[in-house]
């Protein structure tokens, strides 16, 4: 089945680079790398189960789909502020 919008494709716990943009498009600046690294786990959780096209359970998720989504998101920060 293809997709009418690339945009609206489903997003789950393992499309970490996905969520990581998601965030960065979402908050942009406001977080630089250091402050990515200080979110708590449980409002960065809260903010992931928001985007409109994720399609994970609260119940899925685990510390080191966190961690990696954590790093994507400096990384998309990084290359956005080069």
């Amino acid at each position: 089945m293809p997709f009418n919008d690339i945009n609206n494709m489903p997003i789950a716990w393992p499309d970490h680079e996905d969520i990581a943009m998601a965030l960065y498009d979402r908050f942009g600046d406001d977080f630089d790398e250091s402050k990515i690294y200080r979110i708590r786990f449980t409002q960065l959780l809260e903010w992931i189960l928001e985007i409109p096209n994720f399609e994970g359970k609260k119940e899925e998720c685990n510390e080191g789909h966190l961690e990696q989504i954590q790093a994507k998101w400096v990384y998309e920060w990084r290359a956005a502020n080069k």
